[in-house]
Formats: structure tokens, sequence, C-alpha cells
């Protein structure tokens, strides 16, 4: 079978009320939020405190590359909670697959808060953070497709772009939280007991999570798409069982494949900027913790303006072609970008900052929507995750290890904003890929012209 986007219907079940779309929508971007600040608090303490609380060691760098490393884990276990969520949110619903991964993400986070440090039990505790860190990295990537599903499926007509981004919002939230935490933490403590035990205290805030799981399970419904397609899977399963994961690494793998390179570059340079700034601008050019943690927490609530404006516009013009200009814009700002950084300055570190986040926010709006309407009801928890998943692993989780190990073999940071050029000539690719399947699905003689203009996010 070749592989293509098919057919996705906007969702229109006449029995949703505004009150069930606007308390989905809440939720998922509520979910999202606390499942993604829990993932950056890890991030921020493994560019401030793993690498002398976990990995000590004479050498600064190696600690840090030990640290980033502990981090990059994380990611390599999120196509593993991706490939389980979403084989079980496609056959069971989104709801409990999303509740159980938030529970997930909350007490992992929990634990990894009380954990003994080196001094106090040696080699164990460093592998207990890896293995914490791989739990966290099976939720966040079971939890992305389900609150993206949750927000996308209850979207009205013409509306999915705008919903989506609701879920996106959670990743500016989530470093808005985290950085704020760790700020606060900074401020109640003396700096010699930061490294003692206020770092914990953003790690504790994670048990808070599990009551977010526990409204989620009593007050929200399963989304109206999955509800139709329930009767269809059922039938399936009396008769001949199918795998959405199978289904989707058979037919439609190229897709899958096309979707994670499109968000390559995003996902690399978010991380970068989130997390090897942190790092390079406190202990190479010599800038205040604080100072940089502040830029990066204003700088994140811009974001919250740019995402829905982006969403909102690609449910009138199409995904794609907001995509391309995100991706664009960040690999022609990649050079003046570190250039800027490299002056140690705070107002040019917040003007580069701020820039590249834009270009980020630009591509973040769009990418629920068009992830989802890449696959069917019936296998979209899967291919979606998967797609993410990819991209987060290839781009996002060795993105600040390669950085350091960059900025420490050619000693300039202009060996990262050629890293970033290439992941964006990727992307660039993948996506010109995308709309070149969609205009060919979109030829009279295809039958299938309401399904390009789908695929890419265009309106009549």
């Amino acid at each position: 079978m070749a592989d293509s986007a098919p057919n996705v219907p906007e969702a229109t079940e006449p029995t949703i009320t505004p009150t069930q779309r606007r308390r989905a929508a809440t939720a998922a971007a509520l979910a999202s939020s606390v499942e993604w600040y829990d993932y950056f608090v890890f991030g921020i303490a493994a560019a401030l405190v793993f690498g002398k609380t976990f990995f000590p060691t004479t050498n600064a760098a190696a600690g840090v590359l030990a640290s980033f490393a502990t981090f990059a884990v994380g990611f390599l276990a999120r196509p593993l909670g991706g490939i389980i969520a979403g084989s079980l949110g496609d056959k069971r619903g989104r709801k409990p697959v999303l509740v159980l991964a938030i529970a997930l993400m909350g007490a992992a986070t929990t634990l990894i808060g009380v954990l003994p440090t080196y001094d106090t039990i040696g080699i164990g505790a460093p592998i207990l953070l890896v293995l914490l860190r791989l739990v966290q990295g099976v939720a966040v990537g079971a939890q992305w497709g389900g609150a993206m599903l949750l927000a996308t499926e209850y979207a009205p007509p013409g509306k999915r772009g705008l919903y989506g981004s609701l879920v996106q919002l959670g990743v500016p939230i989530g470093v808005v939280l985290a950085n704020t935490v760790f700020l606060v933490a900074a401020q109640v403590a003396p700096p010699s007991d930061f490294l003692t035990w206020a770092w914990r205290i953003p790690f504790l805030v994670g048990i808070l999570v599990l009551g977010l799981a526990w409204y989620m399970h009593v007050k929200i419904d399963e989304t109206p798409e999955y509800r139709r397609a329930a009767a269809k899977l059922a039938a399936e399963e009396r008769g001949q069982a199918k795998s959405p994961l199978r289904d989707v690494l058979r037919n439609h793998k190229g897709t899958v494949l096309l979707a994670g390179g499109s968000f390559m570059v995003n996902t690399a340079t978010f991380y970068i900027l989130l997390n090897g700034v942190l790092d390079y601008t406190t202990r190479h050019l010599g800038m205040s913790r604080t100072t940089v943690l502040v830029a990066t927490l204003l700088i994140s609530t811009l974001q919250l303006a740019i995402i829905p404006l982006s969403a909102k516009l690609s449910d009138r013009i199409g995904r794609l072609k907001i995509y391309t200009f995100g991706a664009a814009g960040i690999a022609l700002w990649a050079i003046p970008m570190f250039l800027l950084i490299d002056t140690a300055s705070l107002p040019l570190l917040v003007v580069a900052s701020f820039v590249g986040s834009m270009f980020l926010g630009i591509m973040y709006g769009p990418q629920a929507a068009l992830f989802a309407e890449l696959f069917t009801a019936e296998m979209r928890y899967t291919g979606a995750s998967l797609g993410y998943q990819i991209s987060a692993v290839v781009g996002g989780g060795l993105a600040p290890f390669i950085m350091v190990l960059l900025l420490e073999t050619t000693g300039t940071s202009m060996s990262v904003s050629l890293y970033i050029i290439v992941l964006a000539l990727i992307s660039l690719g993948s996506i010109g890929l995308l709309a070149r399947r969609a205009k060919r699905a979109a030829q009279p003689s295809s039958g299938s012209f309401d399904r390009a203009r789908e695929a890419v996010g265009d309106q009549p």
C-alpha cells in the first residue's frame, strides 16, 4: 500500500457542548504544562546541579557532559512511551492513557527530589537518577499524543490548529514554571545550601501533578472522534485484531519519518536555548545563573502569544506554510544568534534568544494539528506520537550534549550554529516532501483534493 496521509475529517459530533470542549481543552493544556514542567526541571538541574552532585569530577566539562548524557537518556525512552501509549490509546481510549502518563511523571519527578546524591550512596545515585529519567521519558512520550488528541479531537470545525496550540502552550508554560520555581528555590536558601537541598524543591512540587491526574479521570470524557471509532475497533478485535503500530510501520512509516524530520530543528534549538545556553553562559561566559534564568523566563512568556497566533493563522492559510517560515527563520538566525550570545551582554542575550524563540513558537503553533491530520483516528495516537518522539530523540535529546562537545572540541560557538543550520535543512527538506505528497494527492485524477487540503491544514 502506498504511504500517504489518509483522510481525517473534522470532528462534528453534535452532542458535544461548548462547556465540554472548553473543559477538555483546558485539561489538555494543564496536562501538557505540568508534564513539561516536570521534564524541564530535570534539564535545568542537569545544567546547574547534577554534574556536581551526581557526577563529581575534577573536570567541570566532563561532569556537565555526564549530566547532559543523563538528560538525553530520557529522550531515548520517549519513543517507547509513544509506542506503548499509542497502541493503548488507539485501542482503549485517549483519556486513561493520558491519566496514567501524568501520574507516572509525577511519581518519578517526586522521587528524584528525595534521591540521595553521590556523596551519600556512591555509584547507586547516578544509576537511580538514570532509571528515574527513563521513567520520565516514557511518561512524556506517552503524554504528548494523549494531550494533543484530547484537544484536537474536541475541536470544532475550522479550529483544530487553535485548539492544538493549547497543548503546545504547555512547553513555554512548563519552562516558565520550571525557571520560576528554581529561582524561588535559589532565593529561599543561602548559596551554600543550593546544592545540598534547595535544588530538590522544584522536583518535590511534582507530587501536585497527581491531583491533576485524579481530576482528569473523574471530570473529562473520552474524545468524540475516538468514541466514533470505538465500534469499528471492537468489531476488528472480535474478528481479526489490528495493531495500530503494525499498520503505521507497514503502511505509513514514510509519513512518520517525515513528520519527525520536519520538527527536528525546532526541538534541537529549543533545548540548546533552554539548557545548552544556560550552561554556556554561566560556565564559559561568566554570566549570573539567576540573570540567565530570569531572561529565559521572560522570553518563554512571549511564546504564550506567538504560539496561538501562528496556530490560528495555520487554520486559515495552511500548516506547512507556517512550518516552512519558522524553520527557515531558525536557519537564518543561527549564526547571528550566537554572535550576540558571545558578547556576554544580557540585553543582547535577550535579543538573541527572543528572536530564536519567536521562530520556535511559529513552528510550535500548528504542529499538534498538523501531526494529528496525518493519520486517521484508529492510528493517530501511535502515528503522531512516533513522529514527534523521533524528532525528540534525534534532535532534542542529544542537542545539549552535542553543543558541549562541539564547544569543547572546536572552541567556537559557530560550530553550534552550523549544527542548527544542518538540522534546519533536514527539516525544510522533510516539510517540502510532505507538501509534495499533499500536492500529488490534490490532483483531480486522485479524487483526494479534500484529503490533501486537510493534510496541510488548508481551509476551503
